[in-house]
């Protein structure tokens, strides 16, 4: 089927849309602080824009498997530009908080479905021997559009408003719906799948209550009864519908991918690299902008030349992967994140912007060479009967990753700021409020940064134990 199909047309395409998609996934996130002036919201409501954007993602992966055996790779592409483009226009126009919020949900659907849809096109329509660098490919969007979205929405907020982050994306999104609905060709064929029902129930209670729990845990504690009872429901409702899909004979998620052993250590790795990657991209901006007083720009151009290193290296490390195979890859990867999560751990209130900016270009460096040959070395293990499912599968666990992670690391910091400000409000009683302030969350993100040191360590040690035998068919 691939000879029949222009790669490079339809590859073109669906990348531009998934940049949009990623991108704005990330693109509030040194928004936060403005809206919350705009809409007089707390910090613990606000965070609902990126929280709850991930929370739509993480319950509708789970079904991404199933939609793309019934529906055609043109439908779903479509159908996930539509809700972009539905939602954008909805966050243009908010007049409140609770409206943008329910554009921001409009558009996390269209996100779920666009990722693991584009993983597994690459999956069926490229021989073994070049996905890697076809994922390399992929990576400028899936990698460079987040790093790059706190820049460009630090530079329209300076300027603009946060308006115009959804007015300006309407327009290219509305060219890729028509330059979808002109080159794009179906890759799979589709069946009459039936949905379960109860499974989709079970998926949408399960992960939902973790997730929310997760996420009121920064606001609550990870002590208050309510959080700890939304937590362990969702635990018992996820386990039920695990069980559900074990004993289907078409399941909704065909969990029997962690039976293979390659895809099951990826898959590890691949929940601690994304709870340290969104970790670093929300606690980054707090510090710099609480911390430091920088303005939402400075934030994100800190973050610029990591993310065009990122671009760059992207297609490389895709193409290394298709030589070397991961596991030398992964090793390189965390050899330059350890360091860079190290060395901020004893952050004070005057670290050097151009040190900060240094060390996330290590560590961006690092993420370039495990991001996409992580998810390219768990599918290859994978027969391709298996591989919409495996990218379903690797898709929740990432989204569920990135909250948890953004969420337990934020409790750390906050819980540690809050006892740093105590503590130093009695040590330098003659010094300034604000200065004692931006000395405990400088101190109280050092101490969350440690936490993210031992991920990677962590992620580290499963490397050595990842199989390193190449699948040859």
């Amino acid at each position: 089927m691939a000879n029949n199909i222009n790669t490079k047309v339809l590859l073109t395409v669906m990348i531009l849309g998934c940049f949009l998609s990623t991108l704005n996934q990330t693109l509030l996130n040194v928004a936060l602080s403005s809206l919350m002036e705009v809409f007089s919201v707390e910090a613990t409501t606000v965070q609902w824009i990126s929280t709850g954007f991930m929370l739509v993602n993480g319950v509708l992966i789970p079904i991404t498997a199933y939609l793309m055996k019934r529906f055609s790779t043109r439908q779903l592409f479509i159908s996930s530009m539509l809700f972009l483009l539905i939602g954008s226009i909805l966050c243009a126009i908010a007049p409140g908080f609770s409206i943008l919020l329910a554009g921001r949900m409009i558009q996390a659907v269209g996100a779920g479905i666009i990722m693991p849809l584009m993983m597994s096109v690459v999956m069926f329509i490229f021989p073994i021997e070049k996905r890697g660098s076809a994922m390399g490919i992929i990576g400028l969007a899936i990698i460079f559009a987040p790093a790059i979205a706190p820049t460009l929405a630090g530079f329209v907020i300076e300027y603009f408003s946060w308006r115009w982050l959804f007015i300006g994306l309407i327009p290219f999104v509305v060219v890729i719906i028509l330059l979808a609905l002109k080159y794009l060709v179906n890759v799979t064929e589709t069946e009459k799948a039936k949905l379960d029902v109860l499974s989709v129930i079970l998926s949408t209670i399960g992960f939902g209550l973790i997730l929310y729990g997760v996420s009121s845990a920064g606001k609550e504690g990870w002590g208050n009864p309510i959080v700890l009872s939304e937590i362990v429901a969702g635990i018992a409702f996820t386990c039920i519908f695990c069980l559900r899909q074990i004993k289907s004979e078409d399941p909704l998620l065909n969990l029997r991918v962690f039976k293979n052993k390659t895809f099951t250590m990826t898959s590890l790795i691949n929940v601690l690299v994304t709870m340290m990657l969104y970790a670093d991209m929300t606690l980054l901006p707090i510090y710099l902008q609480n911390g430091r007083s920088f303005t939402a720009f400075d934030a994100g151009l800190l973050l610029l030349p990591g993310a065009l290193i990122n671009a760059l290296l992207s297609p490389v490390t895709g193409k290394l992967f298709d030589r070397f195979g991961a596991k030398p890859l992964f090793s390189i990867g965390l050899i330059f994140i350890i360091p860079s999560m190290w060395v901020i751990t004893d952050l004070s209130a005057d670290t050097s912007y151009l040190f900060l900016m240094i060390r996330t270009v290590f560590l961006r460096i690092g993420l370039s060479f495990i991001t996409m040959p992580l998810n390219t070395a768990g599918l290859n293990a994978l027969p391709k009967v298996l591989i919409t499912h495996g990218t379903a599968v690797n898709n929740t666990v990432r989204q569920i990753a990135g909250s948890i992670g953004t969420a337990v690391v934020i409790t750390v910091f906050s819980t540690q700021s809050a006892g740093y400000a105590s503590e130093l409000a009695v040590e330098m009683a003659d010094s300034a409020a604000a200065a004692i302030q931006r000395l405990a969350v400088a101190y109280g993100t050092g101490d969350a940064y440690y936490l993210m040191m031992i991920l990677a360590v962590v992620a580290l040690i499963i490397t050595l134990f990842t199989p390193t035998k190449k699948k040859t068919v």
